[in-house]
Formats: structure tokens, sequence, C-alpha cells
């Protein structure tokens, strides 16, 4: 937001520097992030007060010699005007009109020497230094300047005419010289979108008390009761309307200075009525809307014949099109709030006027329109509609219905004062939901305790009262303390509540004053956040083995997840949590997969690298067809794509990961985290080439699948052809339920242990993670360590038949075992896989 330092001079006495000021707001929480100079010695072109000032044009006469130039003689404050050669077309209506003095036109006037900016210069900035010369015959040394000229902005299509009670001579940088402060409108700052509400804060931090506009009307005109009704069938959503009849205007354009301040507030003058709905949007904070009375009336004519026009504010139907002033066509979305009469819609209430009724320029009576708006409705439809304004920004914000009333007075009187017309009695004001008083109480204590620093009552009450909060004295230390209207975030609950308050008092007393304190309030009980601490856990323990955690969007779309299916058609949007205003179409619904965003990461760095590791801890979005909002899954899914180790001049290139590479890096990471009884058991998914891919069990549940990513899938997604790619899509939250927070530990063994290595034929069809939990179950707490070291297929072995051998180690916890009992031992293990599996005893 831009604010001109000149407009805030209007409403607060300012003494100090700008930058000073920039300073101070910043510190007070209102950051200051440019400052623009126009004229001032800190300008990038500082306007010299000698060779500057104000002239005021006393007549304009037609250049003998040229038919696009015309003479201008400006009184300068010197002994005798000077003449000035000028094309300016705005000057061509006064041409022989004689003495023009009475006209009061005064415009910036440059005299030989002095340096502006070059208005015809295709190069924006460049700089001329004026030097006099014959145009057509006619010594020209001066010269008039547009705003171009004087670097206040582009406009060169003719000079600058103005009324100003400064004196002929005065130094140009004392009538037009500014600086313009512009803010970043954070959330927690949102109602300073106005020229007044920046100067109700310059006000309390210098102590002084804002200057208000003149909000008086003279309402001489016929009443407007009877000729006007005004209903909402929403007022949750527009819980106020207030109306002013002004009949027998003039559009023209609106003064010089109204359109230099727009201008400087990044705004576009347009004609006077438009002007004045902006500036005071702009200098109050409320937005209004000018109808066309006599439109108005006419369609009254049709809907209800002699009958008061109707002003009827209501959702949009389903499929309604509003024409708005940008001559677009827009389809409502439900959540927009409509003005409309009893033939059609207007407008979009709170953030465009519509077509149909708006001001022309042959526009002799007009209805202005203040309202107030729910301000999560105007953000949803502004958002819906990708229609944001200069209403919907400050509306979306936050309003107060109190401003309803006077916005509609400030505009209401500059409209008289600029367009003439005489204002209606009876303005009509429709408030069926009263705003809410907010009253809270504050106490020293509450103060000292969140800024760390000690205020006496008086302090606090002074700060809060120089914003305008009223104060009353309650007990020996407490305040009680009612917000202002235009406070809308100041929050009711009383915990709350009373914490914006201290923040008004920090701000006052200013974040860069308030001492660095040690903590001295009680601590709430410390309690764990378990999901989360188990999460770190679970990264920890995948960074551990080598893995690499990435971040990825959780916007996707549905045609991106189909590629893991291949030969199935993709998902419709409505079996996605979809968003309604998606920033773009690949980011257009929120994802079921996480496998999906992790192989696309995957993919994008193979381009640069072929050892690939990467996992994610994240969450997908599953719609429920008996709930509002969709079950959000966390889910663990790793990629791993090339050699198995880097290349070495010792063992050459190394072999790629596999299904087993990526099988051992999941017991590592449940082993880490003592998750029991965990199994891999083969599987299909379309995902995964058929024959190396298995389901993931955790004490009975299935936990998702593991395996080699399909060819077709890894196509898909343009990771390199030839390459395997081990993936697993795993069931996070499951995991982490399972995680064993006691786990037993054992002390370090005294006794040693005895090797023994068994080899056993058993079917091809039986899993090793089996015979494996056979002889853990068997081999009891005598059988320390079991491990699969080698797997034989052989025609001596028969069809259908494999080896396994198993490296088992024998350590009892009080003795040294012998070959006895160890002997005795293993004779128990290849009875039960024997009977468990028929397995045999390879010699």
């Amino acid at each position: 937001m831009k604010v001109p330092v000149s407009w805030l001079k209007d409403f607060v006495d300012i003494d100090m520097p700008v930058p000073a000021l920039a300073e101070m707001m910043t510190m007070a929480g209102m950051e200051v992030t440019h400052i623009d100079y126009i004229g001032l010695p800190e300008a990038p072109l500082p306007w010299d007060r000698e060779k500057l000032v104000l002239g005021h044009v006393l007549r304009v006469e037609q250049h003998p010699n040229a038919d696009k130039l015309v003479l201008a003689t400006v009184d300068i404050g010197a002994a005798e005007p000077e003449t000035v050669v000028t094309g300016a077309p705005n000057l061509f209506p006064y041409i022989g009109q004689g003495d023009i003095s009475g006209l009061g036109l005064k415009s910036p006037f440059v005299m030989e020497g002095a340096t502006v900016y070059d208005g015809h210069a295709k190069v924006p900035g460049k700089t001329m230094k004026l030097k006099g010369r014959a145009i057509r015959g006619i010594m020209n040394r001066h010269m008039l300047c547009s705003e171009k000229e004087l670097g206040i902005s582009d406009e060169h299509e003719g000079i600058i005419l103005m009324q100003s009670e400064a004196a002929p001579g005065t130094p140009l940088v004392d009538v037009l010289g500014d600086a313009v402060l512009e803010f970043d409108v954070l959330p927690n700052i949102a109602r300073t979108t106005a020229v007044i509400c920046v100067a109700r804060e310059v006000a309390a931090l210098t102590g002084q008390t804002v200057r208000y506009p003149d909000y008086s009307i003279r309402a001489t005109g016929p009443a407007l009761k009877g000729r006007l009704t005004i209903e909402t069938t929403a007022p949750e959503l527009n819980p106020r309307f207030v109306g002013v009849l002004i009949e027998g205007i003039k559009i023209k354009p609106s003064p010089y200075r109204m359109q230099l301040r727009l201008r400087l507030a990044g705004m576009r003058p347009i004609n006077n009525i438009v002007d004045v709905s902006n500036y005071v949007m702009l200098e109050v904070g409320q937005p209004n809307h000018a109808f066309d009375w006599d439109i108005l009336r006419r369609r009254a004519d049709e809907y209800a014949p002699a009958g008061p026009v109707r002003i009827i504010t209501r959702l949009a139907r389903p499929g309604e099109i509003v024409e708005t002033l940008d001559g677009e066509k827009r389809e409502m979305p439900p959540s927009a709030m409509l003005v409309t009469d009893g033939k059609d819609n207007l407008s979009i209430g709170g953030i465009m006027g519509g077509m149909e009724s708006e001001v022309q320029d042959d526009s002799r009576n007009i209805l202005i329109e203040a309202a107030a708006w729910n301000f999560i409705n105007i953000r949803q439809t502004a958002t819906a509609l990708k229609l944001h304004s200069e209403a919907g920004y400050r509306f979306s914000r936050g309003a107060h219905p109190s401003l309803a009333m006077l916005g509609a007075l400030r505009a209401a009187r500059l409209i008289q004062d600029v367009a003439g017309g005489t204002i209606a009695r009876d303005i009509f004001d429709y408030y069926p939901l009263p705003a809410e008083t907010i009253s809270l109480e504050l106490s020293t204590a509450d103060v000292s305790r969140l800024l760390g620093i000690g205020l006496s009552r008086d302090t606090i009450r002074g700060y809060l009262e120089g914003l305008e909060f009223a104060c009353e004295a309650v007990g020996a230390d407490s305040l009680r303390v009612t917000a202002p209207d235009h406070r809308l975030d100041i929050s009711a609950d009383p915990v709350i509540g009373r914490a914006d308050l201290v923040e008004e008092v920090a701000r006052m007393v200013g974040y860069d004053k308030i001492p660095n304190t040690e903590l001295r309030d009680v601590l709430p009980p410390q309690r764990n956040n378990v999901a989360l601490d188990r999460e770190r856990l679970l990264k920890d323990a995948l960074v551990k083995t080598g893995l690499q955690e990435v971040i990825t969007y959780r916007l996707t779309t549905p045609e991106a997840e189909a590629r893991l299916t291949p030969g199935q058609p993709a998902l419709d949007d409505s079996r996605y949590v979809a968003l309604v205003n998606p920033s773009t179409a690949e980011r257009r619904v929120m994802r079921r997969s996480l496998l999906n965003s992790v192989l696309e990461i995957a993919a994008a760095n193979s381009r640069f690298t072929a050892e690939i590791a990467l996992f994610e801890v994240s969450t997908v979005f599953l719609p429920q067809d008996d709930a509002l909002l969709p079950l959000e899954q966390t889910r663990l899914a790793v990629v791993m794509t090339g050699p198995r180790a880097g290349h070495s001049w010792q063992d050459g290139a190394s072999a790629p990961v596999d299904f087993y590479d990526l099988k051992g890096v999941l017991q590592a990471v449940f082993a880490g985290l003592h998750v029991p009884a965990v199994s891999f058991r083969a599987g299909r998914h379309r995902a995964f080439y058929p024959g190396r891919v298995a389901g993931v069990w955790v004490n009975g549940d299935y936990a998702g699948v593991m395996g080699q990513l399909h060819p077709q899938v890894a196509a898909a997604f343009g990771l390199p052809d030839g390459v395997a790619v081990p993936a697993a899509d795993l069931d996070a939250d499951l995991l982490l339920a399972a995680v064993d927070e006691y786990h037993r530990v054992a002390p370090l063994p005294r006794f040693p242990a005895v090797q023994q290595d068994i080899a056993l034929v058993v079917d091809e069809a039986v899993p090793a993670a089996d015979v494996e939990q056979v002889i853990r179950k068997t081999g009891g707490f005598l059988l320390a360590s079991a491990r699969l070291f080698d797997v034989y297929r052989g025609e001596q072995l028969g069809a259908g038949k494999k080896s396994l051998a198993y490296n088992l180690w024998f350590q009892s916890p009080d003795k040294t075992l012998n070959d006895k009992v160890v002997a005795k031992q293993q004779k128990r293990i290849v009875q039960a896989l024997e009977k468990q599996f028929g397995a045999k005893l390879r010699s």
C-alpha cells in the first residue's frame, strides 16, 4: 500500500524527517518497505527551488506561425509575466478568451537552466537541461510541465493545470513535492489499508489526536424515502447497506490535487465520480460504488411501475452470469453475493460493479452505495473468480460495518464539492445485523507477564487510548478496555483478546525498546508430540541407511498418478480432493500417491547422476464418501536405482541395486525402530515387475508394497532404460504405531559363542523368511543369530528344489556351551524344519 505523506498531513501533524517516520512506524509493526520521493532533495530528480516554480496562467493565444502551438502568458511572481510557447492540448480550449486569470489556472513553470525529464525521450529516465531557443520565430526560454517531465508519472498528454492557494513564484517543491511510503500490509495490520488508518498509528506514536475528515453533508433534495427499498437475504454476509442519492451532478475531470494523490497511491484517475469513489476508499478504507440512478429507475419501471427502486443483495443462482466493469462476463460461484434489483443483477458485492448500471459520461443522478461484507465470503468469491480488485482487497481483510456510513457520507460530500448536485434527504441505512462490541479486562500483571516489563496502569491506559480504545479503571490495577469499531483484529476471546491488547502496548512502547528478559512465568507441563517424535526417528533411520530425504509438492494431477497403473485410465478429478482455484493445471488436485511424487524427483535427478536413493515421509489425501474432510494418511515412499556402490579402482563397476538391496534397507529401518513381527510375502501390483514384488506386513496388518518397478512404469516417468528401480510405498502411520519404545536390551555377552552352518533342501515355493522364522522359534534363547548366507539351485537337487544355507550362532548368557548342547539344538531345528517343510539336511 502506498501512502503520500502530504495526504497523511491532512489528518496528523508530521514534523520529523521522512526516514525517521518510516523507522518509527516499522518499529511499531507497520513495515515501510520503500520510500519514493517526488521533487524533494532525496528524489532522483530534485526540483530546483529557484528555477521550478508555480506559475499562474493569465492568457492563452494562438501562435502566429503554428496551428498546433499556443503562447501562454504566465505570472511567476516577477515584475513582468513570461511568455511560453507550448503545444499542450489542454490549453487550446482557452485560446482567444482574453484574460483568464480569474479561472485560477496554475501550472509548474520551468526556467531556462533547470533540469527536468525529457518527455519525448524513448529511454525512461533521460533528463534534459532547458535551453532557450526560437520556436517558429518566437524566442522561448521557459516551459510549462507535464507530470512525466517532473517525474511524477508517465502522463504526457498535457501540462499540469491545477487550483492552488499558493502564490505565483512559490517553489514547486513546496506545492507538489512529496514522499510516498510503501507498506507491506501483513495480516496482523490489515486494518491499515487507508490513509486515516495510518494517520491513527502516527498520531498514537507521536501523542497526537487525529483530525478526521468532514463527514457533514447538505441534504436538501427530495426525500429518498419511498423512492428506494433495500433488503438482503443473507445478513450474515451483508450486515449493512447504505445508500445516498445525489441528483444533478456533472461528470468532468476531478481536481488535479485529487488526481495527483490517486496516482501517487497507485490508481489511475478517470472522472470526478469514479475518482471520488477511489479517493474515499483509499482515505477512509470503505470501498463504495456509484450506480446510475436513472438506469435503476428505468429498470424499476419494468418490474414495479411507479414503485420504488428495489435493491436486493443475495447469493448467486446456479450458472448466473454478471458482466463486470472490465467488460468480462463471469459465471458466479455459489459463494458470490450479488447486488440486484427486481429485474436482474447489478454488481458483485464487495468486488466489482456491473456494466449494466455503471455511471456514464452523461449521467446526472447517481446512487452511492457503501456496504459491509463478510470478509471470508469475499475472499472465497474473489479467489474463485480470479478477480482481484482494490475493493475486494480491503473487504477480504475486514471492513467494519460502521465504516459504511462514514464512507457514504464522505463520498457524498466530495461529489457535491467536485460535481455539484443535490443530496436527497433521508439517507438510506439498512443495518440488519449490527456488529458486536468487543470489551475485555486487562491487568498490569497481564502486560508484565507477556512483555517482561513493568508498566503502570496509567501508562498502559495512555497507550491504548492513543489508539482510540476506550478504557475504564477496574479495581486497583486493571482496565476494562473496549475496542474501537475499526479494530476487527481484536478477539472477543478473553485469552486471545488480552494478548491482542498486550501486542498493542508493545507496539506503542516500540519493539526495539523492549529489553531482553528471562522467562519468569510458570512453564506448562511439557508433553512430547509422540507422532512427530516417531516420524523423526523413522527419517533418522532411513538416513542412516544412506537414503536422502526429499520434500515434494502435495499437488498433482490424476494423469500424473495414472503412470503408476499402466493400461488403466486416469481417475476422474472427483475421486480426488480438487482445488477450486488451482494456480496451474499441473497442480489441481491433492495427491493420492506419495510414490508418484518421489519417482518424479528420481527421474529429474537421473539426468545428472546414476546413484539415486531417495525417500519421503509425507501425507496423501483420500476422499471419504461419508465425511466432508479427506483421510490424511502419512505414507513412506522409497526409490533406489543405479550402482550399489561408487566406481572404484579396486572393484571396477559395481552391480546395480536390486530387490534385495531395498529389502535390506527396510529391514535395517524396521530393526532400528524395533518394529516387531515384520514379514515380506510374495504379492502382485500393477506398478511392479511380476515375481519381484512383495507385500510388507507388520503384526499381521498389510503395511504396503515393495519391489522392482515395472519397466513400463519406469519408462512413463522417464527413468533410464534397462536399469532396475527398486521402490516401496508403505503406510507410515501403521509402521509408526508399531514402534516399540520400550524394547528389551541385553548386556554384552560374557561367554563365547559357537558357530554352526546348516544347509537345507526345501521346495522352491518355500520362502526363506518362513524357514528362518522356524529356526529362530525352535532355537530358543540359546540361538543368538541366524543368517541366510547362500541359496543354491542345481540339477543334483532335482527340479523344484533349492538349498538354503544358514549361519547359526549359539550363545548362553551364563555358561560356555559344549558341542553336545549345540548339536542337540541343531538337531531340534532340523527336525522342526523337516516336519514343517519336508526339509532335508544337505551334507
